[in-house]
């Protein structure tokens, strides 16, 4: 038997046998549930007991626990965002959490996203949060939701819960989410994060401005970096994501200094917390102003000229026959026949993981320095002296920050005997259908 064979067995041998622990795990909460005492106002002695640290709390109390069980709460996206989200609202005793994602969890999930193990791999990110959720606190209903949010589907998700939580990595989802909200009269906590840095606001709260107030038409998506490309550090991306539960909270118990109106920007290099006071709400905002011109949802992906999704981003900025297929740049280099030049347009850190011979790396955001031009040049010179026309080539990640920096090279080095192209898929592309050993990341 082979390894591959016997990994099939074990992952269904393991699927069936988690199937009926979850059954057993079930009727094991519900008949300790039946056996406690419910106190006069809704909580049993369970559940004093397990939030007794939040009940000493002024701002919470017997009260406040109850509102907390009572209420509802959305989180659309069960990412690096999403996680710490829900662990803390599971924890805190949130009634009903719903959760909204259209993924699978992936190993590289897992340095960030701590509600999934190595087992949960290949498994809808929504149930497997949900089993990690219910284990956590069995008093908690999660509603697991495995699809992508848009405008047919979004309002009557959202009109069940109180209070929605942005955990997603995506232009057009925020936009949808926003104008949901609005017309839905549901606050929004939003949070985003990149790198080492994270931001948090709440939107559409307290006659506060709304997200489109802020940011009115969505940036270009070329510009646009998400977490797949830019990277991330899970503790960076978890901090956001525990506020976006203590903000949530706050919310739920009416507590004062909610941050409406105002942006928090989170340094984890430097460890500095900013807050940026907000445009007020505006009048004339086309969703939540005096004289609104949005009364439904729209196409946000055309909206924003990007999908509503953060896998693998398609950018299309350069026409057919400005790209080459890894096959067809396969066949260049073995033929070696026809003169050309290869720059990997990557960070130093992605060209250490792997990288094509013979390829010279010049990072993107470094493309425009005049040394690495003038070095493009020479190489471009040193070429052309042994022949007459030469081909220059860009390769990135998935095929995207090659288009940008052909775009911009075409306009630097514009003679006729210069072709410059992108290579269709970059390194992914690469692995995929050239050399499997490549690894992806």
């Amino acid at each position: 038997m082979d390894v591959s064979t016997r990994e099939d067995e074990l992952i269904a041998e393991i699927t069936k046998l988690r199937k009926l622990l979850r059954t057993k795990e079930a009727e094991l909460a519900s008949l300790r549930h039946e056996k406690q005492v419910v106190q006069e106002h809704g909580l049993n002695n369970d559940e004093i007991c397990r939030y007794s640290r939040q009940l000493f709390l002024t701002e919470v109390g017997v009260k406040g626990q109850k509102k907390i069980k009572d209420s509802c709460v959305l989180i659309v996206g069960a990412g690096g965002l999403g996680c710490p989200a829900a662990l803390y609202l599971t924890c805190a005793g949130i009634g009903h959490i719903g959760i909204v994602d259209y993924d699978d969890v992936e190993i590289n999930n897992l340095h960030r996203q701590f509600l999934y193990a190595e087992t949960s791999v290949g498994t809808a990110k929504v149930i497997a949060a949900a089993e990690s959720l219910n284990r956590l606190n069995s008093y908690v209903k999660v509603m697991p939701y495995k699809i992508q949010l848009d405008s047919k589907n979004a309002l009557d998700i959202i009109r069940n819960y109180d209070v929605v939580i942005d955990a997603t990595d995506n232009v057009a989802t925020r936009y949808l989410l926003n104008d949901a909200c609005v017309l839905s009269g549901k606050p929004l906590v939003s949070g985003s994060a990149l790198r080492f840095e994270g931001q948090l606001s709440v939107f559409n709260y307290n006659n506060g401005p709304c997200y489109r107030c802020v940011y009115p038409r969505p940036p270009p998506p070329e510009t646009v970096t998400n977490c797949g490309d830019g990277g991330v550090l899970g503790a960076a991306v978890g901090t956001i994501g525990v506020l976006q539960a203590l903000e949530t909270l706050k919310i739920i118990l009416n507590m004062p200094d909610v941050i409406s109106g105002r942006l928090l920007l989170f340094d984890g290099v430097e460890t500095k917390f900013h807050n940026v006071r907000l445009r007020p709400k505006k009048a004339d905002c086309v969703v939540c102003g005096e004289h609104r011109v949005i009364h439904e949802l729209i196409d946000y992906e055309q909206f924003c000229g990007a999908k509503a999704n953060d896998k693998e981003p398609n950018l299309n900025l350069l026409r057919k026959d400005e790209r080459i297929s890894v096959e067809e740049y396969n066949k260049v280099v073995k033929m070696d026949s026809k003169p050309h030049i290869l720059i990997d347009v990557r960070s130093p850190e992605e060209y250490e993981i792997c990288h094509l011979e013979n390829s010279i790396n010049i990072p993107l955001v470094q493309l425009n320095k005049d040394y690495n031009l003038k070095l493009i040049n020479d190489n471009i010179k040193k070429v052309q002296e042994e022949h007459h026309s030469v081909d220059l080539y860009l390769l990135c990640r998935r095929g995207n920050d090659s288009q940008k920096a052909a775009q911009f090279l075409k306009t630097i080095f514009t003679e006729d005997t210069l072709k410059v192209r992108d290579i269709l898929g970059g390194i992914h592309a690469w692995s995929n259908k050239i050399d499997p050993k490549f690894p992806k990341y």
